[in-house]
């Protein structure tokens, strides 16, 4: 059996991630399986423990980092986010394509463990299109977002590190163009 593709899909927070891979997601001529993060941070109210992501103790996380649990982390206004690694080989090996939905600072972590990952940028049409959505969620205080925004200015700086850059001006759109990416390195697979 073939090992299935590593597939990296990251861009700042707010910019429509999570929108864009829930329109791909289910195809199932990719092939894919989600990868779940971990994360240290609360739970929002719409959120599924095991679906959105593993919700642990700080503690928790640190001893996963301590051990080489992770494919890779990143800490971000005072929370932890990282990668199982066990899961990401265990799906890899069974011939799946993985997709990790991660920040620009996992994503650099994760190109260099697994150069043949296939690393996917998603910006926003501007970045007011981008406070307005980050706005829009109205899950943060100003502190936060602010704190993202500023993040993000950062994040795209880091478009050159990514093969692939799709903009999110019309979820749809960016869902078929990273859809045609995939396809065409299962072809190359």
């Amino acid at each position: 059996m073939k090992k299935g593709l590593l597939i990296v899909m990251s861009g700042p927070s707010g910019v429509g991630k999570g929108t864009v891979r829930n329109k791909f997601m289910n195809d199932p001529e990719l092939n894919l399986a989600f990868s779940i993060s971990m994360t240290s941070r609360s739970r929002r109210e719409k959120e599924t423990e095991g679906v959105d992501y593993y919700f642990v103790t700080r503690e928790r996380f640190e001893e996963a980092i301590k051990n080489g649990e992770l494919l890779e982390w990143t800490e971000f206004v005072g929370n932890y986010y990282g990668t199982p690694l066990a899961y990401v080989e265990k799906l890899r090996n069974e011939g799946k394509n993985v997709l990790l939905e991660i920040e620009v600072e996992g994503a650099k972590n994760v190109k260099e463990k697994c150069p043949d990952a296939i690393m996917i940028f998603i910006t926003p049409p501007s970045m007011e299109e981008l406070e307005r959505r980050i706005r829009g969620r109205r899950t943060e205080p100003e502190e936060i977002v602010q704190q993202r925004l500023a993040k993000a200015a950062k994040e795209m700086q880091m478009i050159s590190q990514y093969k692939y850059v799709v903009c999110n001006d019309d979820a749809d759109e960016a869902a078929e163009i990273i859809s045609v990416i995939i396809r065409h390195n299962m072809k190359r697979n």
